[in-house]
């Protein structure tokens, strides 16, 4: 395999999606993402996902459907993401990340989303309307 995976999850609780804002690298601090990280040498990116989102946020979540697709982050790079529940915990930013956000549907264009997270995002909310905005 050439290019090396980055997971994110399209974290949900209630209705809501969580956005997290990176502080890291300096072209991409102050914009939004779906959280997540590098799968490491003999991880799957579900195991990573989980890893990474107990690693950034303290919670532990588990990941349910991957999104359709994936996108080029940087040089030899791709993300996949999943739909992912939130299991336990209250997300905060502990590392790579600011600030936190839930967003209700009609809230996801209050933040200005990573271009290759925002395939995702839509993908996540329309699937979470079509289950009843419950998750």
């Amino acid at each position: 395999m050439d290019e090396r995976v980055v997971v994110a999850g399209a974290v949900y609780d209630r209705g809501r999606l969580l956005a997290a804002r990176r502080t890291a690298p300096p072209e991409l601090a102050g914009r939004w993402e779906l959280p997540g990280g590098k799968v490491e040498p003999g991880e799957s990116p579900e195991q990573a996902l989980v890893r990474e989102l107990r690693e950034e946020l303290g919670v532990e979540a588990a990941p349910e459907e991957r999104v359709p697709g994936e996108w080029p982050v940087g040089k030899g790079y791709v993300l996949r993401a999943w739909l992912t529940r939130l299991v336990a915990g209250e997300p905060a930013p502990l590392e790579g990340h600011d600030e936190l956000r839930w967003l209700a549907p009609g809230e996801l264009d209050s933040v200005d989303w990573l271009e290759q997270d925002r395939p995702a995002v839509a993908w996540a909310a329309e699937r979470l309307a079509a289950r009843g905005g419950t998750g």
